[in-house]
């Protein structure tokens, strides 16, 4: 039977929608995502997206707007848009041949390559599950992970069959990528040939469009599944538009692995605008300065740890470099420390954008260059359609300026762990797990995380503001600081430090210069140096992994 009341509740939402939507509109057709087209083309476009969704067609619509402009560029040479949408129609087909389709959990062990997007482009088009698996796991986390998502079919490069080896995949085993075609591991088809088989029309549309499964970083416990659906909003991709101005066809670097959001969502967007994307298995920064400058990229997505590597060539080799065509490089997915956020703008320009957000929230806010300017330190500005508050524990607003805890809305928060839970919400706003405050011009810092806060003493402790203020320190290459238990104080700072090479530097030195900038009870009572930092493909730090070490080596 019609049901006026939520018929008319939806039409409330749609109206309370109208202006936003049309601002995102206005953001989108400036940057070119949409654009007047022919009636036919339109059509296809509308067509697409009513059977694939907006992540799934958006190979799909970038291939009947711009054809036969290159859409993807990787260690084997170039796909056009037109190419990249017939390979992911093709394998989606060949898939549905074999029982992958609708609702399949498909799991993607692959590292940036074609393999990688025709994976993604043909488990959703089939109506799939797309989940991806960190390039890191060992064995057993893989059997775990695949097993409590619901994994049937599996995509991987050869040099992780040894890691999939003990995984179920019922529906069968697909190799993405081998360095030698003719000697594959041989337990199942690769990518290549059922593209060769498959019919390259565009499968027919699947009983509801596919999903994306990211896992979360991972980096205090095992990941969790983060469900998202497709966007149905305009203000979704012209947030980011709204604040970073990537341009329709360009080109963009997308260092970052993409089976994290940060990848993922730079290659969804540089697809839909019709720009090049430029990837490599292997993040090399001598290889990255030259592939910028082949391809006359404009936009360059990294990680932070990324950006380190890249300014260790030093700034006469970079500025030998024709990077005259850059003009963006976007930074997300792990803390940017003012020290470095000010470094690469002395060395690449004022063309740095840091974006802050999760797996599960998508973006909060982002900081352009007058913001890292003003104010290395911090991570934005709210864009475009996105609301961003601080809570106390009791979930009462706080005064600007005050430290709380730090809440996001913005239409594209996750739908829930696929294990079941979520995030805690307040008035409609998703939690980050982050705490922060806001600086009278209204831009966010990142204080820490909500579970990170030691008690010393009885004084809180934020872990990321000592970390911040070592990273500006010469001799420091990177530094973590975590909390330990103590007998005395209840908790204790402990700062893991790598020393920049040519340096020489021993603990007291660190906790001079940390007494000489910050509160007596924020000086570390151990200071342990280390050759690295543990990471994750991403860049974060596993604090995890140093929390298990022992003190040790606590003076140099």
């Amino acid at each position: 039977m019609p049901d006026p009341i939520g018929d008319l509740t939806n039409l409330t939402k749609l109206l309370m929608r109208l202006p936003s939507e049309a601002q995102a509109l206005v953001t989108i057709t400036r940057a070119g995502l949409v654009g007047p087209e022919r009636p036919d083309k339109l059509l296809a476009a509308f067509q697409a997206l009513e059977r694939y969704g907006a992540m799934g067609a958006g190979v799909s619509v970038a291939a009947i707007r711009y054809g036969d402009r290159a859409g993807l560029s990787d260690e084997l040479g170039t796909l056009t848009f037109n190419d990249m949408d017939q390979r992911s129609n093709a394998l989606a087909n060949a898939w549905r041949a074999r029982g992958v389709g609708a609702s399949t959990g498909v799991g993607i062990l692959c590292r940036n390559h074609r393999g990688m997007f025709d994976a993604t482009f043909g488990t959703l088009k089939a109506g799939g599950r797309a989940l991806y698996l960190n390039t890191d796991f060992a064995g057993p986390q893989v059997n775990e992970v695949c097993a409590r998502e619901g994994i049937e079919a599996l995509v991987y490069d050869e040099e992780f069959a040894a890691v999939v080896a003990g995984a179920e995949a019922p529906k069968g085993r697909f190799l993405a990528w081998t360095d030698d075609p003719g000697s594959g591991p041989g337990d199942g088809p690769t990518i290549e040939s059922l593209i060769a088989i498959g019919n390259p029309a565009p499968p027919a549309s699947p009983l509801e469009p596919g999903k994306v499964i990211i896992l979360t970083s991972g980096t205090t416990g095992t990941p969790k599944g983060a469900n998202r659906g497709q966007p149905r909003s305009l203000t979704a991709p012209a947030a980011i538009l709204s604040r970073i101005p990537f341009r329709a066809r360009e080109a963009t670097f997308v260092a970052p692995p993409a089976f994290h959001a940060w990848g993922l969502g730079m290659s969804a967007l540089a697809i839909a605008l019709g720009s090049t994307v430029v990837v490599r298995r292997r993040f090399d920064p001598e290889d990255t300065l030259i592939a910028l400058a082949e391809h006359r990229c404009t936009a360059l997505a990294v990680v932070p740890v990324i950006l380190n590597r890249l300014l260790s060539l030093g700034e006469e080799r970079i500025a030998a470099t024709d990077l005259s065509a850059l003009r963006i490089i976007a930074s997300s997915g792990a803390q940017l420390e003012a020290a470095l956020a000010t470094k690469t703008m002395d060395t690449f320009g004022d063309v740095l954008y840091n974006l802050y957000g999760s797996t599960e929230v998508a973006w909060a806010t982002i900081a352009d260059p007058s913001d890292m300017r003003a104010a290395p330190g911090c991570v934005g500005k709210p864009p475009l359609g996105t609301t961003v508050r601080i809570y106390d524990d009791d979930g009462r607003r706080t005064p600007d300026g005050t430290t709380g805890r730090i809440f996001v809305g913005s239409g594209m928060e996750f739908g829930g762990y696929t294990g079941g839970g979520g995030k805690e919400l307040i008035d409609g706003l998703m939690s980050t797990g982050d705490v922060g405050h806001f600086d009278p011009q209204g831009r966010l810092f990142v204080d820490g995380r909500d579970d990170e806060m030691i008690v010393s003493g009885g004084e809180n402790v934020f872990p990321r503001e000592i970390e911040e203020l070592l990273a500006g320190h010469e001799a420091v290459l990177e530094a973590a600081a975590i909390g330990v238990p103590d007998e005395t104080f209840g908790q204790r700072l402990r700062v893991f430090v790598v020393v920049r090479p040519g340096h020489d530097l021993d603990a007291d030195a660190v906790r001079e210069y940390v007494k000489a900038n910050l509160a007596r009870f924020k000086v570390p009572r151990d200071v342990v140096f280390v050759e690295e930092l543990p990471r994750n493909p991403s860049g974060k730090v596993l604090k995890r992994q140093l929390a298990e070490r022992k003190a040790g080596r606590r003076a140099r």
